[in-house]
């Protein structure tokens, strides 16, 4: 009880104690101390400051921020915002839905309203946003972020291991794809498919050597697809199109896909060069399931027999005469082929060489007046290759191709005319038009190539040749980008290509001369009009 009682009296004197400092009564400390404590702390607050304190704290916790008009400026502020915000993304829903609209009606329209070509011209979108994205990992990591000796050691290395050993698939994978072309869905899936899985190996292996195997494999399969997908586009060609122009439109397609996704691929570099691949090996998913629900028209009958290599470029076995007697279809072909890859190793020499001599700097960057970055230079350049290649099958849409050596020989003509100018005029505009003007040609050679495979070889060969114009126009590629790899000085190269293309416009002149009567209609012909021959009069008796 007496404990209690002491508490209780203690506690009511500290109480009485706060009441009077709060009141500004007492200015001692709030708990007695002697001298020696008050030396020893002689910063201790008294109790009324302690109170005063306590007190404004209090006061400033309950007042208001704002006004009342403040408050209310400040509401119809974020209101308006808000509103504003609703309003633009209800407007991008809307121009989302109006533009997929106006894009799904403008394919059908191109497919010509064939819904299997509709199909077609998806999985070729998928395909080209695929490979865009496993280009801009890989530029990444092979070009941009070396020095200079040891990019050009590592794009030789590239080309060495990857695109080298590309010329040993056309004579297996023609000549398979045609044997097993009845069963054409599944070849493109799976095509789609292990694509998806090396380019997630590839992720996995940026900086080692098996980043080269996995590319080759990549690369061998995109090839693969670009075949198979090739040979099936007569399979589902609708009616009032014309080979080159359906080829035309795909390539656009594929084009304006591979457009729209570089964007989204450079955003994901900044993550990391892993991260594209990554992203393409999901579109390449998705690839498969189109592929998968191509119509089963897309297939063709099974062959009785494996066709053998190169015949389908009208070389003649016992009992095998693919292309009929007085026909010379292989000739077409080949003779558009030959144009074609001379004007693709044209490019390929343009693509590296300008690429280094713009990061070695022997090529000035001074655009109208105005210096560029070597960055801004080196964007122009490939800019231009891609606008003319975007140029070539824009054109390619509208244009029914008859005479495609006439074609070529006037394409490879102007690319010359163009290399010449550039040698004597070296700067930056006159090299980025001879890109334009290379690209442009290289392209419309390319559609003349296919529609001529696509109209003149039969069906049953049609694979195989496809196989052997993609490794040709590929190892030509090669071929020019290695030239490009040796360190000419920059008027130099550029007289190098010059030289090519004078040579390629010679030999187009003279093929054109030679198949002047030769005329494409457009359409494919059957087995039985390319095989047929003329029926031999008998000899008269003397």
């Amino acid at each position: 009880m007496a404990s209690r009682a002491a508490s209780t009296a203690a506690a009511q004197t500290w109480s009485r104690r706060a009441a009077r400092a709060e009141a500004g009564l007492v200015t001692q400390p709030l708990f007695p101390m002697g001298d020696k404590d008050r030396q020893a702390l002689p910063g201790v607050v008294s109790a009324a400051a302690l109170a005063r304190g306590w007190g404004a704290w209090a006061r400033m916790v309950h007042m208001p921020l704002f006004s009342r008009s403040e408050r209310s400026v400040l509401g119809r502020t974020v209101g308006t915002g808000i509103r504003a915000v609703r309003l633009l993304l209800r407007g991008s829903a809307r121009g989302g839905r109006w533009m997929t609209r106006r894009a799904g009606s403008a394919r059908a329209r191109g497919a010509g309203g064939e819904i299997g070509m509709v199909r077609l011209f998806d999985l070729h979108a998928l395909s080209c946003a695929g490979d865009t994205l496993i280009a801009i990992g890989l530029a990444g990591t092979i070009f941009f972020n070396v020095p200079l000796g040891e990019a050009r050691s590592k794009v030789a290395l590239y080309l060495l291991v990857t695109m080298v050993p590309f010329a040993m698939l056309a004579p297996v994978v023609g000549p398979l794809l045609d044997h097993f072309r009845h069963g054409r869905r599944y070849a493109l899936a799976a095509t789609m498919l292990g694509r998806a899985f090396l380019a997630w190996l590839i992720s996995d292996y940026m900086h080692g050597f098996g980043l080269y195997p996995a590319a080759f494999g990549v690369l061998a399969l995109s090839r693969a697809y670009g075949v198979a997908r090739s040979a099936a586009v007569p399979r589902l060609l609708p009616e009032g199109v014309g080979l080159s122009q359906i080829g035309a439109r795909a390539s656009v397609y594929g084009t304006l896909a591979g457009g729209l996704v570089a964007p989204i691929g450079l955003a994901a570099f900044w993550f990391g060069p892993q991260w594209p691949l990554r992203v393409a090996s999901v579109i390449f998913l998705v690839g498969m399931v189109i592929a998968l629900r191509l119509p089963p028209r897309a297939d063709s009958e099974p062959p009785e027999r494996v066709p053998r290599p190169l015949r389908a470029l009208g070389r003649r076995a016992a009992g095998d005469r693919p292309l009929g007697r007085g026909r010379p279809a292989g000739r077409l072909v080949i003779a558009s082929l030959l144009g074609a890859a001379l004007l693709r190793a044209v490019f390929g020499f343009l693509l590296l060489f300008l690429a280094f001599a713009l990061k070695k700097g022997d090529l000035t960057t001074e655009f109208f007046g105005r210096d560029l970055s070597a960055e801004m230079a080196l964007g122009l350049v490939g800019g231009a290759l891609a606008v003319g290649g975007f140029l070539a099958t824009a054109v390619g849409t509208r244009l029914r191709i008859h005479r495609p050596a006439a074609i070529q020989s006037s394409s490879t003509i102007i690319v010359a005319g163009t290399a010449v100018l550039a040698t004597i005029q070296f700067s930056l505009p006159m090299v980025a038009l001879l890109c334009l003007v290379t690209a442009l040609s290289s392209g419309v050679a390319k559609l003349a190539v296919d529609a001529s495979i696509q109209e003149r070889i039969p069906e049953r060969l049609r694979a195989s040749s496809f196989a052997h114009s993609e490794t040709a126009l590929m190892l030509a590629f090669v071929a020019g980008g290695a030239l490009g790899l040796v360190p000419f000085e920059g008027r130099l190269g550029i007289a190098v290509a010059a030289g090519v293309g004078m040579l390629a416009a010679a030999r187009g002149a003279y093929a054109a001369g030679k198949l002047r009567d030769q005329r494409l209609v457009g359409h494919p012909l059957g087995d039985d009009e390319l095989t047929e021959e003329p029926v031999e009069e008998p000899a008269e008796d003397p």
